[in-house]
């Protein structure tokens, strides 16, 4: 492998934990809204509980996203800033409001309603916009104009491919979201909660199984190149498949812990689906950047500034992930933290 495939594959890495992390956190703000004031269900209690912690760290994958695509590929910048200017604009206000209100709704009582609220809506509107960049990069929405680019914002808000896309990112946000906080819930032994969980996760499964098919039947007409390269990365996508057969049935999995299904089974299933299919879809994106006049091979930093980016991101890495690790296993096997409540549900 080659430097430049090194360092996307890095940005790729990122690219996923924040995709994973984020949909999970944004989803589990949807479910903490649209539960609120639920007297018969505490799958709003289980989400907040879920939220206190998560949210700040899944800024920092958000972080090294950004640093590495800007260190790694300096000559992107400009093209890349063309089409990310207005929807991360519109995400960093929105994760100011959100994180405003997460740090004070927790000392202030009479801001609960409002952070619930605020939670909600910025975690469908913020992957809305982070997704909508998708279709822009790959269907050629962006015209130059002597030096400068713009968006083709007529052409793109009119593509079936454009609202596919916004369709599956939806989607999979609020099914990650649904395995995790029922695998979370089963681990605070709030087993009514569970099933809420799981029964939106099966609805959500094939919903968005659904979208992922539609939005590559729509590249056809819009992106055929891009078609074409995903074909030769069929095994990825059909191990992909596999992955996502396996999780799903999880949750009709017998279980000691729970009366039906392996959460956790679940989850993990799902993520390695998602990994295969984002890398595959990856694949297939190269060698654009931004199709069709930029290029991984065009953007990429110099030899001597990529080793030492590439040392600099290993330290930090092998620092980081012992740390996320080590919180993980709080996070989730902390039973004073997990059932605070233990003897009011009972």
């Amino acid at each position: 492998m080659n430097d430049v495939y090194i360092a996307i594959t890095i940005i790729w890495f990122f690219l996923f934990v924040y995709a994973i992390a984020g949909s999970i956190d944004f989803g589990a703000g949807f479910w903490s809204m649209f539960y609120y004031g639920r007297k018969d269900t505490k799958a709003a209690s289980i989400a907040n509980r879920y939220l206190s912690p998560s949210w700040e760290v899944t800024n920092v994958f958000l972080v090294l996203l950004v640093v590495a695509l800007v260190t790694f590929f300096p000559g992107a910048a400009f093209s890349l800033g063309t089409i990310m200017v207005v929807p991360v604009s519109f995400v960093l206000i929105l994760l100011i409001i959100r994180s405003a209100f997460m740090v004070y709704s927790y000392t202030v009582q009479k801001y609960t309603k409002s952070l619930t609220v605020i939670s909600g809506l910025t975690g469908l509107l913020i992957p809305a916009l982070l997704v909508s960049m998708l279709p822009i990069a790959i269907a050629g929405f962006v015209e130059d104009v002597g030096s400068t680019q713009y968006i083709l914002y007529n052409e793109a808000l009119s593509s079936s491919t454009f609202y596919m896309h916004l369709g599956f990112g939806l989607s999979t946000e609020l099914f990650l979201s649904s395995l995790l906080l029922g695998d979370y819930a089963r681990e605070a032994k709030s087993e009514s909660t569970y099933h809420v969980y799981r029964k939106n996760a099966i609805i959500l499964g094939p919903i968005t199984l659904a979208f992922a098919v539609a939005a590559t039947f729509t590249l056809i007409p819009e992106a055929p190149w891009m078609v074409e390269n995903m074909v030769h990365e069929w095994e990825l996508f059909a191990f992909s498949l596999i992955a996502f057969g396996v999780g799903y049935s999880a949750l009709w999995w017998p279980s000691k812990k729970v009366s039906i299904g392996q959460p956790r089974v679940a989850v993990i299933a799902i993520v390695i689906q998602f990994g295969l299919a984002s890398f595959a879809y990856g694949s297939a994106h190269m060698p654009y950047l931004l199709y069709p006049d930029l290029t991984i091979y065009d953007a990429f930093t110099n030899e001597t500034m990529f080793r030492s980016l590439l040392i600099g991101y290993g330290i930090g890495l092998a620092i980081l992930v012992p740390a996320f690790w080590w919180f993980w296993r709080l996070f989730m096997k902390d039973k004073r933290y997990l059932q605070p409540e233990k003897q009011a549900d009972h």
